[in-house]
């Protein structure tokens, strides 16, 4: 895959989020919209992650934050980019 991240970077999964202002319908509709959204989004999150579902629903109801290594564990990426230090050569050819 090509899902990568720097070294020191955070992964942050959570709900969707959503305003709705307006009549009670309205907000009904914005409310079953995003419900809808959610389920896709962890569906897909789920699917190329490796983990079930559940999982995802149940890490994601509140801010869930990884380092780039725990993200690659829980499968949010497929690897970690670190940089390449230069030697004293290829520093002075440059």
């Amino acid at each position: 895959g090509k899902r990568t991240a720097l070294k020191h970077s955070r992964i942050l999964i959570h709900q969707p989020m959503g305003g709705a202002e307006g009549q009670a319908s309205d907000i009904e509709i914005t409310a079953r919209e995003i419900q809808k959204l959610k389920k896709e989004l962890y569906e897909i999150i789920a699917y190329h992650s490796g983990q079930t579902y559940e999982k995802i629903w149940q890490d994601a109801d509140r801010d869930f934050w990884m380092t780039s290594d725990e993200a690659k564990e829980y499968g949010m990426i497929d690897e970690v980019l670190y940089r390449e230090k230069k030697s004293k050569n290829s520093a002075q050819q440059s």
